[in-house]
């Protein structure tokens, strides 16, 4: 039996003016896939980026902000869509993410864009796009992913 060849993915976005280029390329790279993780460090962005996506897809950029106590914020997108914006920086024990019902969300079909998943790495079912933020030298930022 032989793998299927994973393909390498970056986007490059120079600065707060190119992101709407960058959540509109993104979005169209992948393909419909609805469970996006997004992994990067303090300050890389994950906020940022997810605005720019929620915007992207019809959400008031105004009401897009972490839900860092809430854990999930809801969002209504174009033509009645729903959209979740996870953040799990303050997830402890994969039980606080069951408690909120994580996987009624996940099987939803609906966007998910999770910020700090590494926080509940286990429970993240294994169609869950994993992306990469890694802010360069020069302050720009890169998405890397593989599909």
């Amino acid at each position: 039996m032989r793998e299927k060849a994973e393909m390498k993915n970056e986007i490059h976005i120079s600065g707060l003016q190119d992101l709407p280029r960058a959540a509109e390329e993104f979005l169209g790279k992948i393909q419909g896939r609805t469970l996006i993780a997004l992994y990067g460090a303090m300050g890389a962005g994950k906020t940022t980026f997810t605005t720019a996506l929620c915007k992207a897809l019809g959400v008031n950029e105004e009401v897009v902000n972490s839900p860092t106590f809430a854990i999930v914020n809801e969002y209504g997108g174009f033509g009645g869509s729903r959209i979740f914006h996870f953040d799990f920086y303050r997830i402890e024990k994969y039980a606080e993410a069951l408690d909120i019902g994580l996987y009624d969300y996940l099987d939803s079909g609906c966007m998910c864009i999770m910020e700090w998943p590494e926080n509940i790495e286990g429970l993240l079912p294994e169609e869950t796009l994993r992306v990469q933020i890694t802010v360069n030298g020069d302050g720009s930022r890169s998405l890397t992913w593989e599909s």
